[in-house]
């Protein structure tokens, strides 16, 4: 076997995004684009010959993954890992992308060494996101590096930047801060491509047009956004809140899929 066929196993680490948050199956864990990627990877091998552990925790900075995810990880020894971090970082006030990055690669070297690939996720284009838009820079600084270090160490990339299906405002949970479950969808489909795994749809395929809105309704959601859901969060990034404080990896051990 070769390609996405030779992938037996498979561990994602990260944050709320490879958690899952934003898509939450019936018994009220979050599946998320790893889980469907998982899947997606699972389909290609012998049934019960596919074993997968998604470590990600919600509201983990870049150094937190490092430590509390990457020993496991390393220690499974997967054939493959998802590697998406710094976000969390990136969108405090301060941060300087540059020392991100450069921790980001260390990171990657360590995965290198043990995981047979190491797939690297870029950060999204916030060009529509309300206040998020002006940090549109930092984050493309940020992912220039990421795309440099995937160079160095020869690691596919999941470019989420270029995802244009996920600039849809249907794309996002009703915080806007995280995926919805179509949202999730897509990008395991896009990260699907970029590991050569054949794909049921094209993450890019256009969504069914929206009746028209008003800009003053249009005005109002996003006020009560703002109210609901971007004034609290930044309110705990600033005062170095994480939502993941009491949260575990939902499932640490690589276990069959």
């Amino acid at each position: 076997m070769s390609g996405a066929a030779a992938v037996g196993s498979y561990a994602a680490i990260g944050d709320s995004f490879t958690e899952g948050v934003g898509d939450p199956g019936p018994d009220g864990t979050f599946a998320g684009w790893a889980d469907r990627l998982a899947v997606l990877l699972a389909d290609r091998r012998p049934e019960g010959d596919f074993r997968y552990a998604n470590l990600a925790v919600r509201g983990r900075l870049l150094d937190q993954i490092v430590a509390e995810q990457i020993p496991r990880a390393v220690e499974l020894a997967p054939d493959l890992v998802t590697f998406c971090a710094g976000g969390n970082d990136i969108l405090r006030p301060g941060t300087d992308p540059d020392d991100v990055a450069e921790r980001f690669e260390a990171a990657v070297a360590t995965l290198a060494g043990a995981a047979g690939t190491v797939l690297v996720a870029t950060g999204f284009d916030t060009r529509g996101v309300p206040v998020l838009k002006h940090l549109r820079g930092k984050i493309a600084t940020y992912n220039a590096h990421l795309r440099a270090i995937a160079d160095r160490y020869d690691c596919p990339v999941l470019d989420l930047w270029s995802l244009r299906s996920v600039q849809d405002r249907r794309a996002w949970s009703e915080d806007r801060l995280h995926l919805s479950p179509e949202g999730h969808t897509r990008v395991a489909l896009r990260a699907g491509q970029v590991l050569g795994v054949p794909v049921p749809a094209d993450p890019d395929q256009p969504w069914p047009p929206l009746p028209p809105v008003t800009a003053a309704d249009a005005r109002r959601d996003t006020i009560h956004w703002a109210r609901d859901f971007l004034v609290p969060w930044i309110g705990r990034r600033l005062r170095g809140e994480s939502s993941g404080d009491n949260v575990t990896a939902k499932r640490p051990d690589l276990l069959p899929l």
